[in-house]
Order: structure tokens, then C-alpha cells, then sequence
């Protein structure tokens, strides 16, 4: 299901579904889980209690095989350990926005990007969260910015640059600066376009000297003009997750910026591409609590529950987002920690994105950028 968000109105979602719903490399990791895409809108699923209780918790998420990496990671080890059944739906905002003004949410806990949470917040609804009812989030570590009144930072995603080992003479492209210089690493590019997320301003910015720390604000008219200067060079605008691995895999381009998590499947089976982390651009997925849930003890439960450092690892393990709580990386695989967005490493030499800004500016960014790509 491809993420629409910049060609949408104001109150569109800043997240991509459809990375949600499959990144490349998730199928092995799962495979105990069952069909990874079999989970579609509107679907649920219950966790056996084992007899322990009837009570029923209800979870929405986005489904896929973000859905089932919950599932095996989450929620099975928290009804053992608590015999809360777990019910999983598989609605978007709108819809979920809807139940809670309805006064009739059929979902306890939300989980969902960060910037849908600021949007809940300013549409009232969602709940405050108590932080002194989660006893695991005073030792998380858990970032700032992931830490707002309705909404804590479950784990993180990024754009990031992909390119081929081949190519290049064999020159290692290390910056967005690298991925602009056509003529010391001459090929075809391919960069996100509009309908699968939003435009990719930063690179643009990195790429002509912008320090990580000085991105925002973004200078939109300077983005443009760097965007301009390679445009010629882009073979492609790709629109879903799994286009930039095929145009890679043709040697249609010879680098592109792709969601992290995305090629997994091909590196680890032998096709010469390579990320590169430095400047990527990560989100963030949160937990929170519609208004007017049923069964508000057990939310703050599963919440807690999920900011246990074995519990983030557990999870990373078997699916490419990263976790929001550092301690989760001493339980992890080295080669598993080393290809994360959140790593020690990675999070110096990446950004997270400023939803608040997006929010504010994404409806005249997406006309400007459909103007500047049909020109």
C-alpha cells in the first residue's frame, strides 16, 4: 500500500506504509511468524492467553511484517507474561481519527509515526501519557524529541544512500556531496518522488555544505537549486519501496537514496550494493492512547512492556527498524546492531527529521516539487 502523503492535504500522514508493510530481508527473520503479507486493512489477529485471563487488549498497527515482527516480539511474550490477550487491527489515521471523535475506539494502543501523533494532538485525540505509570521509560534513554505529552518513540526508520560496489571504479561514494558529483562518480541517479514520502530537501542541502545541525529551518529555495543541478542525472523518481533495489539490480542507476532495510534480501544474497549511513534521514515510530480506550491499565502495560531493552532487541532482530532504547544494543548481534539507524555510529552521522516543520510546509513543498519535476 504506497504512502501518499505529499500529494494529500495538510493532515496526511509524514510515514510510509508501504515500508511497513515489507522491508527486504524481513521474510527468513519471520518466518515462524506465517505469511508476512497476509495481513491486510481491517484484519485482526488474538494471542492465545493460555488460560490465564479473558481480558483482551486492542492494538492497531500497520500490519505486514511490521505487523508480525509485533506480534512474535511483542505481543505473544506479553500475554505470557501477563495473560492479556492482544487483538490486532489494521486501520489508517482517518479512520482512526473518526472512532475516537465517535467517542468509540475499537483500539486501546496506537501504534504509529511520530507525526501522526502530532496530528492526534492538535485533532485532541489522544491521551496525556502519565510517564510515572511506565516504570521501564525512567531508565530507557529513550531521546527527547521521541518523548512528547501523547506519544513515546517505539523505534526508527531512514532514508539512506544506496549505490552499487561495482560501479565507480570502485570508489566508495561517503556523503550526499559524493552522490552530487557526477563527475567523480559519473552514472544515473534515482531519488524518492512525491508519492511515496516527502521530498528529500535535506540530501540536497547536505549535498551543497549544510552541517547536520544547521538543516533546520530548510532552505527550500537553495534545495531546489542543488536538486536542479543533478536532475539531468536522475533516471528516476521512484514511487515505491522496492523500486530503487530493481533499478540498482539493472544498473539502470548506479546510485539512489532507498528506505533502509530495503535491499537486505539482495545484499545478503549476493547483489554488489552497499548503504551509505552518513546522512541519513531517520523517523520514528511511538506508541500512545487514543481517547476514551477501554482498557487503559493494559495500554500502559503493553507500552511499558515494549520499552524493555530485550524487548527492543527481540524486535530488531527480526525486522530493520532500530530500536529508541540504547541499552537494547548490548543484547543484540553485532552484525544485526552495526545495521541500524539508531547504532552510537549511526546517530552521529544521521538526522531526524523535523516533523513539525513538514507538517507546517509540506503542502507548498509538494507544489513546488510537482512544479520543479514536471518543468
Amino acid at each position: 500500500m504506497p504512502n501518499r502523503l505529499a500529494a494529500q492535504p495538510r493532515g496526511a500522514r509524514i510515514d510510509r506504509r508501504a515500508f511497513l508493510r515489507g522491508a527486504g530481508g524481513v521474510a527468513a527473520g519471520l518466518a515462524a511468524a506465517g505469511t508476512l503479507s497476509a495481513c491486510g486493512t481491517g484484519t485482526s489477529r488474538s494471542v492465545g492467553s493460555g488460560g490465564k485471563s479473558s481480558k483482551t487488549l486492542v492494538v492497531r498497527n500497520s500490519g505486514g511484517s511490521y505487523g508480525d515482527a509485533n506480534q512474535q516480539a511483542i505481543y505473544e511474550p506479553f500475554t505470557k507474561e501477563t495473560g492479556i490477550q492482544v487483538k490486532v487491527v489494521n486501520i489508517e489515521y482517518a479512520q482512526m481519527l473518526a472512532q475516537i471523535k465517535q467517542g468509540r475506539p475499537e483500539f486501546d494502543v496506537i501504534d504509529d509515526s511520530m507525526a501522526d501523533f502530532v496530528l492526534f494532538q492538535q485533532e485532541g485525540g489522544t491521551e496525556a501519557l502519565d510517564y510515572d505509570r511506565l516504570k521501564n521509560f525512567k531508565k530507557a534513554g529513550v531521546a527527547k524529541n521521541l518523548v512528547t505529552s501523547n506519544a513515546v518513540g517505539k523505534n526508527y526508520w531512514a532514508s539512506v544512500m544506496a549505490y552499487r560496489t561495482d560501479a565507480f571504479g570502485g570508489k566508495k561514494p561517503s556523503s550526499w556531496a559524493d552522490f552530487w558529483d557526477t563527475k567523480a562518480f559519473p552514472g544515473n541517479r534515482a531519488l524518492q518522488a512525491l508519492d511515496a514520502d516527502l521530498p528529500e530537501l535535506e540530501f540536497a542541502l547536505l549535498a551543497d555544505g549544510v552541517p547536520l545541525d544547521k538543516l533546520y529551518p530548510l532552505d527550500v529555495d537553495r534545495a531546489f537549486k542543488v536538486l536542479g543541478e543533478i536532475k539531468s542525472h536522475v533516471r528516476k523518481f521512484w514511487d515505491t519501496g522496492a523500486l530503487p533495489g530493481v533499478l540498482l539490480g539493472r544498473k539502470e542507476v548506479d546510485a539512489s537514496s532507498v528506505w533502509h532495510g530495503r535491499l537486505d534480501a539482495l545484499i545478503k544474497g549476493g547483489a554488489p550494493l552497499a548503504y551509505q549511513w552518513n546522512g541519513a534521514r531517520r523517523q520514528s515510530n511511538g506508541l500512545g492512547i487514543p481517547k476514551g480506550a477501554a482498557n487503559l491499565d493494559a495500554a500502559y502495560r503493553l507500552i511499558d512492556f515494549s520499552l524493555r531493552p530485550e524487548v527492543q532487541a527481540a524486535y530488531a532482530e527480526l525486522y530493520p527498524m532500530a530500536p529508541s532504547v540504547p541499552a537494547a544494543y548490548k543484547k543484540l548481534k553485532p552484525a544485526t546492531a552495526a545495521n541500524l539507524g539508531s547504532s552510537p555510529e549511526h546517530l552521529k552521522s544521521g538526522f531526524d527529521l523535523d516533523v513539525e516543520w513538514w507538517i507546517k510546509n509540506q503542502d507548498a513543498v509538494s507544489k513546488r516539487w510537482q512544479e520543479w519535476t514536471h518543468a
